[in-house]
This record gives structure tokens, sequence and C-alpha cells, in this order.
């Protein structure tokens, strides 16, 4: 089966529908805690590719079904091709998957419940936004079964504190929901019952702003955050030059100015 055809093949693993606005891509394998498998990796990536030209989607939510956001790699898939190719590959592709979240054009929002552990807890760090219900947990807990999380310490170290990144790997302990929020690995804790509506609400919040400007907020904030100081203010002028002169942002300079509500263009 080719790659294309695989990846058609594994979409209702990773669900998609778009309204207001706010795209949700829906983790489907409730039954397997929604493991980030061979098939779920291709299939998210693939969703994440074509939303990113449509226009439609102006903000990205990623959420799951069941008890788990994400239990990270599928060990069985992994014990049952014990191969040196298969893991390169697969690892390769997660981090590729990883690597495309950051750099999706639209903000993506994890929407986190139950647990979310390794590759699941490094889902959460590489979305830009995370909103978690009051009994989500976390952990980065390979090295309970002797197996260091070295790829999610990649995405897990750039969002927390090295100590708090380094107790998380080194222990395989979990942290509940409020603790997730104290260390920066996510924004928002809410009751369970009120996950999915303040998700929504803090996308709705992103979506009703210029879209030119959030694409640009998004791609800026990233490429000057491992610049030097100088090379990143640089960077930001040029990118606040950019922002300046377009059309959105003479429109809210002049509806500022006017006193009025301004019209985005989304250029």
């Amino acid at each position: 089966m080719s790659e294309a055809a695989q990846s058609l093949e594994n979409q209702s693993d990773v669900l998609c529908e778009i309204e207001d606005g706010i795209a949700t891509l829906t983790l489907n394998r409730p039954q397997a805690y929604n493991t980030l498998t061979s098939g779920v990796i291709a299939a998210l990536s693939a969703r994440l590719e074509a939303l990113a030209s449509k226009p439609v989607a102006r903000v990205i939510i990623i959420a799951s079904t069941g008890k788990a956001f994400s239990t990270g790699h599928d060990l069985k898939e992994m014990n049952a091709n014990r191969d040196e190719a298969f893991y390169r590959q697969l690892l390769g592709e997660c981090s590729k998957m990883m690597q495309a979240v950051v750099a999706q054009p639209q903000p993506i929002i994890a929407q986190v419940q139950g647990i979310a552990t390794a590759a699941g807890c490094q889902l959460v760090a590489s979305c830009d936004l995370a909103i978690a219900a009051r009994t989500a947990r976390f952990a980065t807990n390979g090295i309970q079964n002797g197996l260091y999380c070295a790829t999610p310490q990649v995405a897990l170290s750039r969002v927390v504190a090295r100590k708090h990144a380094l107790e998380m790997l080194l222990t395989g302990d979990f942290i509940n929901a409020e603790r997730a929020a104290e260390i920066g690995l996510v924004n928002h804790v809410v009751d369970d019952s009120e996950l999915e509506q303040a998700a929504r609400e803090f996308a709705g919040k992103i979506a009703e702003k210029s879209q030119m400007a959030v694409r640009l907020g998004k791609a800026s904030f990233y490429r000057q955050a491992n610049q030097p100081l100088d090379s990143a203010y640089r960077s930001g002028s040029e990118d606040l030059v950019c922002n300046l002169l377009a059309e959105d942002g003479i429109e809210g300079l002049t509806a500022f100015i006017e006193k009025r509500k301004p019209q985005w263009q989304d250029r």
C-alpha cells in the first residue's frame, strides 16, 4: 500500500471538523488510549498539511476521545517491529510531525483530558497553547520501562525549565494539571465538564483577530526564540515593519485612531 493510500485509510484515526473558523482534529482510538502508531502519525500529519492551505481554518484544536489524550507510542507496535530501520522510520516521522505542529501557520491548542504520557506529553508540549481538564495528568514515564524519553525531552525542555523537565524525565512521575500549569506545560486548567467549551472560547479569541497578524506572529515568535538577543531584535523589527505596512496593520491603526472596530481582510 502506498504512503498516500495508507494515510487515507487511517483518516478515521484522526477526525477533522471545522466550525466558526476553528478546526478540531480528534485522535480517535480510545480503545488504544490514542497511542501514536505509525498510522496515526501519518493521519495527523496529513490532516495538518491539508489544513495549512485552508483560510477557513483560523485556529486548530487537537483533542481526543476516551480516557486518555494520548499515551504516546504504541509499545505493542514497537515490540512487534523490533528492527532498527523501523524504529528510525517511526521516530523520524514522529519528529517531523511534531515539528510540523510548530511550523503550522495556524496556532494549535492542545485540549487535554485523561492522561498525556511520553510522546503524548510531547505532543502537548509541541502545541503552541494548551488547556487541560482538572483531572488530566502528565508524565514522561518511559524511564519506568527502561526507556528514557529522548524525543519527548526535545519539546518538553523547550517549554518548561530544565530542572522541572529533568525531574519528569528521570523519575517518570505523573504531575497533575495544576502542576502542569505551574511549570508552563499548559496555559489553563478547567473543570472536566467545561473543557471543550473552554478550549473553543480560547480558540475563538484568536480566531477573531487578524489572521495576517496571528500567522505572522506565530512564525515571528518561533523564529526569534532561539536567536541571540541582537538578532532577535532585528528579526522582530523586520516582522513589525511588515505588519505595519500590511493591509490589516494599516486598518488596525486607522480604526484605533478613528475609535471604531477594525474590519480585518486577513492580509
